[in-house]
């Protein structure tokens, strides 16, 4: 076949089409414009480039709608192509979308657009989502902003940022009706504490990360990260780096569901890999910042300790 036919039919199906064809449904809440999650089970893809890429935050597989089909089904080009093409016409699922899209893309800079940010400050917005919404301590919010990683994001929502051998490389977007990633930028590690601590607790969200800071009354050994939710090779390499220190301890801090299972057994055999120590970390509900919310409500906002019943396994 020629490449030509090849190009043409491609676009004519996007990655969604295959996706809900082959019985993966829309995770709206996770999903952004840009980065649109499906699941089936335990499986996840996000579909990128306007339903024209894909790629497997759990894994390294990536690539277009025959790439894709050749990853779900094991199957060669020829049968990708041929799938393909018995798919022309089929149209995924619009989801209606909160947010309008950007009519053109950002002109600053990831470093210049995080600049031209202000830090939250008591009483704003920002501020209140993170203390009122989230239940998180001010003893935290004054940490997190003190290390420079929290600015003050659109309609009282929070940006969080991830860092790279101290340079910003994107920010984690929450707020009371919005979660995303910066346009443009790439996910690292968003970290809270002490850059050689030998404890890293590695949660799925910013939030998370902050969150169990706060139950755990901020431990001085610990640096509390977040992978965004993603898996890039340059999260792989940061967690590599900071796991391969000497008397390093990795923590396996991950959502209680099936995908947090699925990072806690990846960082856990990263672990063994790198010869560190490790445990995974279960929230008792289903994150951290939920458990957070229950100690607080149980407790009239008071500021806990640690959190003793939480389950661990896996001490290595």
């Amino acid at each position: 076949m020629e490449k030509a036919e090849r190009e043409e039919l491609k676009g004519k199906v996007p990655c969604g089409a295959v996706l809900e064809h082959c019985g993966f449904a829309l995770d709206l809440k996770e999903s952004t414009r840009r980065a649109m999650k499906y699941r089936r089970e335990t499986a996840i893809i996000i579909v990128i480039h306007d339903g024209k890429g894909w790629f497997d935050p759990l894994s390294d597989a990536k690539g277009d709608v025959y790439s894709l089909i050749q990853h779900l089904d094991g199957c060669d080009f020829p049968e990708a192509f041929v799938q393909v093409a018995s798919l022309v016409g089929f149209v995924p699922s619009e989801p209606a979308w909160t947010r309008q899209p950007r009519e053109r893309e950002p002109d600053l800079s990831i470093p210049e657009r995080w600049r031209a940010r202000r830090k939250p400050w008591r009483g704003s917005a920002t501020w209140r989502y993170l203390r009122d919404d989230r239940h998180l301590p001010e003893r935290i919010l004054r940490a997190a902003i003190a290390a420079g990683v929290l600015r003050e994001g659109p309609h009282g929502s929070m940006w969080a940022a991830h860092i790279d051998a101290g340079a910003v490389t994107g920010w984690e977007e929450r707020g009371p009706e919005w979660r995303g990633f910066a346009t443009g930028g790439s996910k690292v590690l968003f970290r809270l504490g002490p850059a050689d601590a030998g404890r890293v607790c590695v949660t799925e969200a910013a939030i998370d990360a902050m969150s169990l800071a706060a139950i755990e009354a901020n431990r001085p050994d610990t640096l509390y990260v977040s992978t965004g939710g993603g898996w890039s090779p340059a999260t792989d390499a940061a967690i590599r780096l900071v796991a391969e220190r000497s008397e390093a301890r990795l923590v396996a801090a991950t959502d209680n569901n099936v995908q947090g299972d699925i990072y806690a057994d990846r960082l856990l055999a990263l672990a063994e890999e790198v010869g560190c120590g490790a445990e995974r970390l279960r929230p008792i509900a289903s994150d951290w910042n939920v458990d957070l919310k229950v100690r607080a409500e149980a407790r009239g906002m008071e500021e806990g300790g640690r959190l003793p019943h939480a389950r661990r396994a896996r001490q290595g």
